[in-house]
């Protein structure tokens, strides 16, 4: 039950960016995300645009970002990644920044998550402001990579998923009232 609930959540949150013509992520379909998973997900992603679907924005609390993808498995069944970082403001980039990382799986019906973000690290992130009139004012091309240290455990049963790496480049869309971009500035440790 809390299972779905938090499903239910996610999903309304997550996908809050509004859904225009073109991109399904970036600008020149640059959008794409490789990860390791391993344990009750065994998988090699290798996502690009078109088959990849990001989105991101604040976090509901105001704190950080979050920002999520969704792509098919090799079984054809889709899973859905967010990352959120509470300390990356809007427009910071920097280097060892925890993340808390969730994994959503439309085949297993599951949800796994770090709980946390002391369990996983953008060893480096770059935020770009995007200058197309396509996408939403806001808008930020937002570039990672990172390793988890513990796996996301199913948050309503058993099983449990590492990623052992990752890599992305995704879309996060603030909203207008969330003050200017702080640049050049650094988040982490």
């Amino acid at each position: 039950m809390a299972a779905a609930a938090l499903v239910v959540l996610l999903a309304q949150q997550a996908v809050a960016a509004p859904v225009t013509p073109g991109p399904r992520c970036l600008p020149g379909q640059e959008g794409f995300l490789s990860m390791r998973l391993r344990g009750s997900i065994e998988a090699e992603v290798s996502w690009r645009e078109p088959e990849l679907d990001c989105t991101g924005m604040s976090r509901p609390d105001g704190r950080g970002l979050r920002i999520r993808f969704a792509g098919p498995l090799d079984s054809g069944a889709e899973l859905a990644v967010v990352f959120a970082a509470p300390e990356l403001g809007k427009g910071v980039s920097g280097r060892g920044v925890p993340v808390n990382v969730t994994l959503l799986d439309a085949a297993g019906q599951r949800i796994y998550g770090t709980q946390g973000d002391s369990r996983c690290v953008f060893d480096e992130v770059e935020q770009r402001a995007i200058d197309d009139h396509s996408f939403p004012a806001q808008s930020y091309r937002v570039s990672a990579r990172g390793f988890c240290v513990a796996p996301a455990r199913a948050v309503d049963g058993e099983g449990s998923v590492l990623l052992t790496r990752f890599d992305f480049a995704g879309l996060v869309t603030f909203r207008e009232d969330e003050g200017a971009p702080v640049p050049d500035e650094t988040a982490g440790r």
